[in-house]
């Protein structure tokens, strides 16, 4: 039978989708914490979930081993206590009686390493779908499409589910910019290069499938223009990105997000204050965009020696 706790835990998911517009991965990730949760503490009520309770669950979570004999990091014993905090800010919003969300605190993180490609790495990256040799129309479609897909990476930071959820009514070459809708559902525009214009025209002038998916699937071996279901995936996007890198000679570890990294310390570098970088990543805090800090720190560190070294040499 049921227990009020795993009945406030449905209730609390399913208003995380209907009002709080979560994607499906987030809800399951919730789901999966608070219900760890709610079977190592074996209580009914949320009235029973005491600071003491978290003391001895944050404990549990630190000597916790996965199958591999692994510790759970601290950044992963975060996304628990995170998951839990939403859910007493969800009973307290509710006035059931509960421990105050903000008497949970995260464990301290190291600062996420960021990793990004710049110059010739970056740049043999962005060509690499040209260097390999095509045999027929199919593979110089799938040639076109995955220069696409780096340029257009590379030109607007997309998070990769963003990017293969595209369709081609998303995109009009006949502007610079469009609407994406990201995390929690929130849109933001995002801009177009004219590198990634010229690519993604290209590539669609190409198309004669009636896919309404931006970045579609071919079958190789029928051979046939015409002949697809359905738009790449996720997955999909991640292991060509990773062929490509590999192509390239680049020893780095490289993913989409890698090219979103890329995007963001190019625009850091270039000038641009952290809080436009932030709107355009589609961050919601700028706590999150502040992992590119040694990029900022890097420009000032020049900016203060360019302008403050002229004046004590004069």
């Amino acid at each position: 039978m049921e227990t009020d706790l795993k009945k406030f835990i449905t209730d609390f998911l399913n208003y995380l989708e209907i009002e709080k517009g979560r994607s499906q991965l987030t809800i399951r990730n919730y789901y999966f914490y608070l219900t760890r949760f709610s079977n190592w503490a074996k209580i009914k009520q949320p009235s029973e979930i005491t600071y003491q309770l978290i003391r001895d669950y944050r404990l549990w979570l630190n000597r916790l081993t996965t199958h591999q004999g692994k510790t759970l990091s601290s950044q992963t014993q975060n996304y628990h206590l995170i998951a839990l905090r939403a859910f007493l800010k969800y009973l307290a919003k509710q006035d059931i009686v509960t421990l105050a969300p903000e008497k949970i605190e995260l464990a301290k993180t190291s600062r996420p390493k960021v990793t990004f490609l710049e110059g010739g790495d970056l740049k043999n990256l962005l060509n690499a779908p040209l260097s390999t040799k095509i045999k027929n129309d199919l593979e110089k479609i799938i040639q076109l499409r995955d220069k696409a897909i780096l340029e257009l990476f590379f030109s607007t930071g997309l998070r990769v589910s963003e990017l293969s959820n595209l369709k081609k009514e998303n995109i009009n070459l006949n502007k610079d910019e469009f609407t994406i809708v990201g995390k929690g559902k929130k849109t933001r525009i995002v801009f177009l290069s004219p590198s990634a214009k010229y690519w993604l025209k290209k590539y669609l002038d190409q198309r004669v499938d009636l896919d309404d998916s931006l970045f579609t699937r071919y079958n190789r071996g029928k051979d046939k223009l015409s002949d697809t279901k359905q738009g790449l995936s996720a997955r999909s996007i991640e292991r060509l990105v990773k062929k490509y890198a590999k192509i390239a000679g680049i020893t780095k570890h490289v993913v989409p997000h890698t090219l979103r990294h890329s995007f963001a310390t190019d625009l850091l570098r270039n000038g641009a204050d952290i809080r436009s970088v932030q709107e355009m990543l589609g961050h919601s805090s700028i706590t999150t965009t502040q992992i590119y800090t040694h990029i900022t720190n890097q420009r000032l560190k020049k900016v203060y020696q360019t302008a403050h070294d002229r004046q004590s040499n004069n």
